[in-house]
């Protein structure tokens, strides 16, 4: 795909990001909406895609066990990676590297990476088995290190704050629609096409408002490049050139994944870091400054490199 035509696509995400961060720096819908439209998206219509996406897909084709094989490789490389450099950096204390290791590892899948799909490739199905693989395996680890670095009263013991972090990981609403949509293919259960017509109608809605809702939390706080250290720049840097390139050689060289897969991958991997980090962060009052400013930064640069990665990899 030429640069003109990657641009003309993105037009749509330029649309409804560029509106939320316009209108919350005007003041005309306050910055602090962000959470109701992402809590509408997150909770309920990208559940709703999902699940009706899942559901009428060919899990055979869906599940690529090469290319998923091909990026669980990538990933664990990050992680190490990440690991070692934060380790290398002077960061000792394990929540605080597994918080690192999920800035540059994690991506954005249900504000970010949906959307831009629905946007180029007209489905998001390419996304669903890593983002169980996202969730299933690496928040559950992350999540797992939080839980048993916490102190304090409530806390529990180590096998109570395990069982907390998998129960935490695996009822997410988007976990759940997944794993619905999956069960039902599988025993080839009939879903009422009402049903199914009633979730691809608030499906659609969630490209937009995912996208509508991460602009207006954008334009409400700014946007600070003065202020980035040098930790945050590197992890944005490894985040969004890093990974992504990463994905392409591991998946691409190391594993023989061609063609579209190759090219979903790499876009999958070249999307920001997730919001995810900076609730996690918040809840375990663990560098809340640091990734509130990744997220946001991410976000940005994501952005901005979309276009060159559509181009790169001939989407």
């Amino acid at each position: 795909m030429g640069g003109a035509a990657a641009f003309e696509k993105l037009v749509p995400v330029l649309l409804a990001f560029g509106g939320g961060a316009l209108l919350a720096r005007r003041k005309i819908v306050p910055a602090e909406a962000s959470k109701v439209f992402a809590d509408y998206a997150f909770l309920f219509a990208v559940p709703c895609y999902l699940f009706g996406n899942i559901y009428a897909s060919d899990l055979g084709a869906l599940f690529n066990w090469r290319a998923i094989g091909g990026y669980a490789a990538t990933a664990a490389l990050a992680v190490v990676a990440v690991a070692l450099a934060a380790t290398a950096y002077g960061v000792r204390e394990p929540r605080a590297v597994a918080l690192r290791v999920m800035a540059g590892v994690q991506v954005n899948t249900a504000y970010f990476a949906v959307p831009v799909f629905i946007t180029f490739f007209g489905t998001a199905a390419p996304i669903f088995p890593v983002l169980l693989f996202q969730v299933c395996v690496l928040s559950l680890v992350v999540i797992a290190i939080m839980e048993l670095g916490r102190s304090g009263p409530g806390a529990g013991g180590p096998g109570r704050r395990l069982a907390r972090a998998v129960g935490a990981s695996l009822a997410t609403p988007l976990v759940l629609a997944c794993n619905a949509g999956i069960l039902l293919n599988l025993l080839s259960v009939h879903v009422p096409k009402t049903v199914l017509d009633g979730a691809a109608f608030v499906g659609d809605s969630a490209s937009p408002v995912a996208l509508f809702a991460l602009g207006l939390h954008l334009g409400g706080v700014g946007l600070d490049l003065r202020g980035t250290t040098r930790e945050e720049a590197a992890i944005v840097v490894f985040k969004c050139l890093g990974f992504p390139l990463l994905a392409w050689a591991v998946c691409g060289a190391l594993f023989g994944v061609r063609g579209d897969w190759l090219t979903y991958l790499v876009l999958i991997a070249a999307m920001p870091t997730p919001q995810n980090l900076f609730i996690f962060a918040q809840r375990y009052d663990v560098g809340v400054d640091l990734s509130a400013s990744i997220v946001i930064k991410s976000s940005v640069v994501c952005l901005l490199l979309l276009p060159l990665w559509i181009h790169a990899v001939g989407a």
